[in-house]
């Protein structure tokens, strides 16, 4: 399981250290592409295989499905560590989840989340979590 915080910087060729904790889950390769919230997914391949059966199982014949996937397929690309430790994030992928140097790095159980720093400052105060922990009964999570 993924889980933690880690702050970094991504260089200005795009590399960035991916934290030693998260290197020895993800092994040798793995995929990176968009995630939701404006930030990159990283999957470890098996988790990723998980995901891509539910992709293939979703109606060609829903146009909803078909964007839902594309936004996922598209822009993934596989990834290998190298001898620091970094992966090179493609420049559309940069672009997309604006990282340009501080970076926030987080465990999310299956996948790694990569944020700009300031996406991550937006995107994720927790003021309202009584009331998404309420929503969530609905779903079976009960604390």
């Amino acid at each position: 399981m993924f889980m933690g915080e880690y702050s970094h910087s991504i260089d200005a060729k795009g590399r960035l250290i991916i934290p030693s904790k998260f290197r020895e889950q993800l092994g040798e390769e793995f995929v990176l592409t968009k995630g939701l919230d404006g930030c990159l997914f990283i999957f470890p391949n098996d988790e990723w295989v998980i995901f891509e059966e539910k992709l293939r199982a979703l109606p060609l014949t829903n146009k909803s499905a078909r964007t839902f996937s594309r936004f996922f397929v598209a822009g993934a690309t596989s990834c290998e560590l190298d001898k620091q430790g970094r992966i090179l994030v493609p420049a559309t992928l940069r672009g997309f989840a604006g990282l340009e140097k501080d970076v926030v790095l987080t465990g999310n159980i299956n996948r790694i989340e990569i944020w700009s720093k300031e996406k991550w400052s937006e995107n994720n105060n927790y003021d309202d979590m009584d009331a998404i922990a309420e929503n969530l009964t609905e779903l079976g999570i009960v604390l």
